[in-house]
C-alpha cells in the first residue's frame, strides 16, 4: 500500500510464526487479500511451516532463523527488515488465526486520524473460548500500562496493532519473549507516541485444537520482572522528561526575551534613529524573516520542514492566508519573505512588550475602518503581502475552525489574489493551553496561488471563504489519506 499525500506511506503486513503449520497458509491468503506486501518471519519452527512457506503461490518477504527466539525477537526482525525494504507503517497479526484480517481496512481508516502513533486491535476479552489465564494476563498487564504511561488502554495484549515504524524507539531494548508486545507499548509511550484503538473480533479454537506458546507460570514471573523494572523506569523517565522540557521551554522563553529586546534596540536605532524610510523598513522586515527563519528551524526538541513546489516568489503582492495552530505559526509565516504586512489583533499592536516590534513592522491591528484599508494599499504598492489567518484564533484540536470573511473581503477590496499556506504538527508542539514545548514535526507548505481570474464573476468573499475552509478540510484529509497500490 502506499499513501499519495504530501509524504510517501507505504505499508507492509508482518506476521511471526512458531510453529503454525496449521494455519498459516490460510492467514497469509487472507492478508494478501487486503496487503499485498507481507513479511513473514519464522521464528525457528519445528513442524511443517517452513516447507509450507516454501511452497505459497503467494510472494512473500521471509525472515528467517533456525533456533526459536520468542516472539518479540520475531517483531523486531520483522520491523528492521521492513525498515530496509523502505516501509513506513506496519501491521502485526499473529498466525494462529485468532484474528480476523477482514479487520485491517479498520486500522486504515485509523489511520486517517492519527498517521503518526500506534493502533491497538482490542479484542473481546469476553469472547467464546477466550483462555482464562489469557483474560487474566491482559487486565493484569493493562493495570500496569496504565500505572507506567498514564494511558488508560483495555487490550495491552493484543498481537493485532499498526505501527508507526519511525515512531519505534529502544528496539534493541526490548526482550524476546511473551512481555515484548507491552514494552513497545511503554516505550513508545514514553516518548510521546500517540496510541489510540479500534475494536477488532477475535476467533479462539476449542481448547483440543488450541496451538499456544504462553507458560503461565514462567510468562507471568517475567511480565512481573518486567513490570517492576518498568515502573522504576517510568518515575526516573518522567522526572528526566519534565525537566527536559522545562529547560526547554525556559531557555526558549529567556531566548524570546533577549531577541525581542534586540529587535526593539535594532528597529529604534535603524528607524526612529535613523528615519521611517523605505529602505530602512525594508532592512528592518529583512531582519525579521532571517530571526524567524533561525527560530522555527532551531526550536529544542522538534524539526520543521517546509515545501514550496509551485516555486512562489512572493514578488507579486497577495492576501497570504493560512490555518491556525500556535503562537510558532506566525514564525513560520514571517520567515517566507521580507515584504510582509501582518495584521494582528489589537492587544497584540498594544503590547507592552512586544508590540513596538509589531509597529516598527508596520503590522496593522484589524478594524473595519476604510484607514487600514488605505494604509495597506500603500505598503502593497510598495510590494508587501498581506498575511492574515482566517480562522481569528488558534485551534485547540489542530482541527481546521470556521473561516471568517475578512481575508477574502480584503482580498475583493484590494484586488489581490489569494496565497494559501498550509502548516502541520505547530499544535502538538506548542498547544494552545500549554505553557510548555513538546518534541515533535512541523511542517508548512505553500499551496497554489488562487488568481483573481480564476474566481468567477458570481462568487462573492461570502462563499469563496467557505470554499476555500473546504480546500483546507481536504488538505488536512490528504495529509493522511491512503489508497491501495
Amino acid at each position: 500500500m502506499r499513501h499519495n499525500g504530501v509524504d510517501s506511506i507505504r505499508l507492509c503486513v508482518i506476521i511471526p510464526t512458531y510453529n503454525n503449520a496449521g494455519t498459516i497458509r490460510q492467514v497469509i491468503s487472507d492478508v494478501a487479500g487486503y496487503c499485498q506486501d507481507v513479511i513473514v518471519v519464522n521464528d525457528g519452527s519445528t513442524d511443517d511451516t517452513v516447507a509450507i512457506l516454501d511452497c505459497l503461490p503467494i510472494p512473500i518477504t521471509l525472515v528467517s532463523y533456525p533456533k526459536n527466539k520468542g516472539k518479540g525477537h520475531a517483531l523486531v526482525k520483522g520491523f528492521l527488515k521492513a525498515k530496509e525494504l523502505g516501509f513506513t507503517h506496519a501491521i502485526t497479526i499473529d498466525a494462529d488465526g485468532q484474528h480476523f484480517p477482514e479487520d485491517i481496512p479498520l486500522f486504515i481508516k485509523k489511520m486517517e486520524e492519527n498517521p503518526e502513533g500506534i493502533i491497538v486491535g482490542c479484542r473481546n476479552l469476553t469472547e467464546k473460548n477466550m483462555p482464562r489465564q489469557n483474560t487474566f494476563a491482559n487486565r493484569f498487564s493493562n493495570f500496569w500500562f496504565r500505572l507506567q504511561t498514564g494511558v488508560n488502554l483495555s487490550d495491552t495484549q493484543s498481537g493485532f496493532r499498526l505501527y508507526n515504524l519511525s515512531a519505534l524507539r529502544l528496539l534493541k531494548l526490548i526482550t524476546a519473549r511473551y512481555e515484548a508486545e507491552l514494552e513497545l507499548l511503554v516505550f513508545s509511550a514514553w516518548m510521546g507516541t500517540s496510541i489510540s484503538t479500534v475494536n477488532v473480533r477475535v476467533y479462539y479454537p476449542p481448547a483440543e485444537e488450541r496451538v499456544s506458546h504462553f507458560r503461565p507460570v514462567y510468562d507471568f514471573f517475567r511480565i512481573s520482572v518486567l513490570n517492576t523494572i518498568l515502573c522504576i523506569g517510568a518515575m526516573f523517565f518522567r522526572s528526566f522528561y519534565f525537566i527536559k522540557q522545562a529547560l526547554y521551554t525556559i531557555f526558549s522563553f529567556c531566548y524570546f526575551i533577549v531577541d525581542a529586546l534586540i529587535l526593539t534596540v535594532i528597529g529604534f536605532l535603524l528607524i526612529t534613529i535613523g528615519g521611517a524610510t523605505e529602505k530602512h523598513k525594508y532592512l528592518y522586515h529583512r531582519l525579521l524573516q532571517k530571526n524567524a527563519r533561525f527560530i522555527i528551524h532551531h526550536v529544542p526538541g522538534t524539526k520543521f520542514t517546509w515545501r514550496n513546489p509551485q516555486g512562489e516568489d512572493f514578488q507579486k503582492p497577495s492576501i497570504i492566508i493560512s490555518n491556525h495552530q500556535s503562537h510558532l505559526d506566525l514564525m513560520a509565516i514571517m520567515m517566507l519573505t521580507p515584504k510582509l504586512i501582518i495584521l494582528t489583533k489589537k492587544w497584540v499592536w498594544h503590547n507592552p512588550f512586544y508590540g513596538i516590534i509589531i509597529r516598527y513592522a508596520d503590522y496593522f491591528p484589524i478594524s473595519d475602518t476604510d484607514e487600514m484599508i488605505t494604509k495597506m494599499q500603500a505598503k502593497i504598492d510598495e510590494g508587501y503581502s498581506v498575511m492574515i489567518f482566517p480562522e481569528g484564533t488558534r485551534s485547540e484540536d489542530c482541527k481546521i475552525k470556521l473561516f471568517q470573511r475578512g481575508a477574502f473581503y480584503l482580498a475583493e477590496q484590494l484586488k489581490l489574489d489569494i496565497l494559501p499556506v498550509f502548516i502541520k504538527g505547530f499544535g502538538k508542539v506548542l498547544p494552545k493551553k500549554s505553557y510548555y514545548l513538546h518534541p515533535g514535526k512541523m511542517s508548512l507548505e505553500v499551496k497554489s496561488r488562487i488568481c483573481r481570474d480564476q474566481l468567477t464573476a458570481e462568487e462573492n468573499y461570502r462563499e469563496l471563504s467557505k470554499r476555500i475552509r473546504r480546500q483546507y478540510l481536504k488538505w488536512n484529509h490528504e495529509e493522511v489519506k491512503l489508497y491501495k497500490r
